[in-house]
């Protein structure tokens, strides 16, 4: 009863801080890829058409929201909120799908637990506590996206990888190879998890064959391959597409040296986890396999190691970076932190010292630990609540921005909605003169420091760039005041202008 209640504990606190503040800046404030996402899924909605439409990501993902975008519309449609799919848009379901991912990851908490089973509750609790606090995820937590998904389904292609080398049943090794099928088919590097079941088959109970491990690999294989297809079906029906939309994608993916990917991706987990964290995870990687040496049982252990280190291998050698394509080997790191954590505080508490001594070793050692840790995966969503010159920006498009009106956004700045704006997004603004602007339907513009910000700071070093967007502001001529960020509001510098009439206000277009 106490493990059940310390574990509602750890998810209690996994999901308050996974929907804190989840709905800050809808919607307008979006990740990246959200409304790529969200928008396929309507796309289908309104077509019939099930072919998702492009290759930058499997189909899994898409269709997951394409089921929650039905209940959502059919909810919506029933209070009298639209009455045609053609009204159903993305920011009408981006709520809706952050609070899933959010669930998604909440429930990956309990996925490590489980896990950490084989190496005692403490461990188990431990290693889901320090996912529960992890930045990384809990950041990722709150955008409808892909990376959650996955690393839920990699975890879970663990537990059942466990199951298969524990019990040596065929039927664990299909459900693994499924496992890690419907985690490619949520994100291309989620294939990494069929990694785990043919390990599984390697170091599965000695009683096994070397044909039954053969065949309890091949098995897992072909179950991934399977679950991919029934994901992402449209990689058979239109394989042609699948084929060049693959390759091109693969082009932002070219090889680099493993030392530059890696060091950008240490850095990454620093940020997560501080040097302590950093150390406590070297540590864990030797303390666990000379337990698993001195226990003779590598098995369990093996799974835990290799994966992490396959990935991180992997992703480092690739040309295009994110911190967010390290999260699926994040519950892994959790595991091998508690591992070495837990023995190292039981250790401490075996030692001929008074009680209060113990107590203070073990907690000034937790302290220093996972005190980075929890600070940075209580900043975050704090910090995200807070307001941000994009939010000020939208206030001020609704105020003197008609509906319907025609608008261009530098750099992602923004993303307004499509039920209110016919928006276009640049790199940068001075591709084109305002009379193209305003022959194109677009007569307001957004311009983000994030994109011209370099240029002002150094105006000799981009002459041209610099020279092209005086043009551009000079120009319009009819821009509002510069919204700064200051103190208490964070975010870049934004301009919003007018091309063909002025829209009140002093015109200060010259950060």
């Amino acid at each position: 009863m106490k493990a059940k209640a310390a574990l509602a504990v750890v998810l209690a606190l996994g999901a308050a801080l996974r929907f804190w503040n989840i709905d800050a800046g809808l919607p307008y404030r979006i990740a990246t890829d959200e409304p790529v996402m969200t928008g396929r899924a309507i796309q289908i909605m309104r077509s019939g058409n099930f072919h998702p439409g492009f290759w930058d990501y499997p189909g899994l993902y898409i269709y997951l929201q394409l089921i929650v975008g039905c209940v959502r519309y059919v909810i919506g449609a029933m209070s009298g909120l639209w009455q045609s799919v053609n009204e159903f848009h993305p920011e009408h379901l981006y709520l809706w799908m952050r609070m899933l991912n959010a669930a998604i990851g909440t429930a990956t908490i309990a996925l490590v637990y489980r896990a950490g089973l084989r190496w005692g509750q403490s461990v188990a609790l431990t290693a889901a506590a320090i996912l529960a606090v992890w930045p990384n995820h809990i950041r990722e937590s709150h955008f409808a996206l892909t990376d959650v998904p996955v690393t839920f389904l990699t975890v879970s292609t663990l537990l059942m990888a466990l199951r298969a080398q524990e019990t040596g049943r065929l039927w664990w090794f299909l459900a693994a190879g499924a496992g890690a099928g419907f985690a490619a088919s949520t994100k291309y590097n989620g294939a990494y998890a069929l990694v785990l079941p043919l390990i599984a088959a390697v170091v599965a109970r000695p009683h096994m064959r070397a044909s039954l491990r053969v065949g309890a690999g091949a098995a897992a294989v072909a179950a991934a391959g399977l679950a991919f297809l029934a994901a992402s079906p449209f990689a058979v029906i239109d394989l042609p597409g699948f084929l060049n939309g693959f390759g091109a994608l693969s082009e932002y993916y070219r090889p680099r040296p493993f030392q530059d990917g890696a060091g950008v991706y240490l850095g990454h987990l620093r940020v997560a986890v501080g040097w302590p964290g950093l150390v406590v995870i070297g540590a864990g990687i030797v303390w666990g396999t000379v337990r698993a040496l001195l226990d003779k049982d590598l098995r369990p252990w093996v799974l835990v190691l290799v994966f992490p280190l396959v990935y991180f291998y992997s992703v480092s050698t690739k040309q295009l970076i994110y911190g967010r394509y390290l999260l699926p080997a994040v519950p892994f790191l959790c595991l091998i932190m508690a591992l070495v954590i837990v023995d190292a505080a039981a250790w401490v508490w075996q030692l001929n010292r008074p009680r209060t001594v113990r107590t203070a070793i073990v907690g000034g050692t937790l302290a220093v630990a996972l005190f980075h840790v929890v600070l940075e995966g209580i900043r975050w969503p704090a910090a995200y609540g807070r307001p941000t010159t994009q939010d000020v920006a939208y206030e001020r498009i609704r105020e003197i921005i008609p509906d319907g009106a025609g608008v261009v956004l530098e750099r992602s700045v923004l993303r307004l909605p499509d039920s209110l704006y016919r928006s276009t997004d640049v790199h940068r603004f001075p591709v084109h003169t305002p009379k193209y602007y305003i022959s194109t339907g677009r007569k307001f513009l957004v311009a983000s420091s994030d994109a011209y910000g370099p240029i002002f700071e150094r105006p000799s070093q981009f002459a041209a760039e610099y020279e092209a967007y005086q043009r551009l502001f000079n120009q319009s001529g009819h821009c509002l005041p510069t919204i700064q960020p200051t103190r208490n509001i964070s975010g870049p510098q934004i301009i919003i202008c007018r091309f063909d009439a002025p829209i009140g206000g002093p015109s200060d277009a010259h950060p």
